[in-house]
């Protein structure tokens, strides 16, 4: 499980064995979203917000969803979630968000230990 200079795991076609791939491997998910979440609601109740909370990305991309303050054209964006490799880290804390472009492993901020990668999700909104 090397990784290469981009923090993301390798994808080596020669050694990889397709038929043990499932959509949490980690050669996977590191850089595909395996899981879509898609987001329901009344207007104006949170939902873009929920997303870009965990994500960081914002869907509302139009001048006039932005001026209504609602979505009208569905939005997209990926996250990866993590969890902190030390067993002793307090939750909430040992959980993180960050966008797709983030390393498999970044630090964690409460106890400096290493993330693990737990899941890439997509959300629709």
């Amino acid at each position: 499980m090397a990784t290469t200079n981009k923090g993301l795991m390798e994808q080596d076609l020669s050694t990889l064995d397709v038929s043990k791939l499932t959509p949490l491997s980690p050669e996977v998910i590191s850089r595909q979203a395996t899981i879509n979440l898609g987001t329901i609601g009344h207007v104006a109740h949170g939902k873009s917000t929920v997303v870009k909370a965990i994500s960081g990305v914002t869907t509302v991309r139009f001048k006039n969803e932005l001026e209504r303050n609602i979505t009208i054209k569905l939005g997209y964006a990926n996250a990866k979630i993590y969890r902190c490799s030390d067993p002793s880290c307090p939750r909430p804390a040992c959980f993180r968000s960050f966008g797709s472009s983030k390393e498999d492993n970044p630090i964690c901020e409460e106890c400096k230990a290493g993330y693990n990668l737990l899941r890439h999700v997509s959300f629709v909104d």
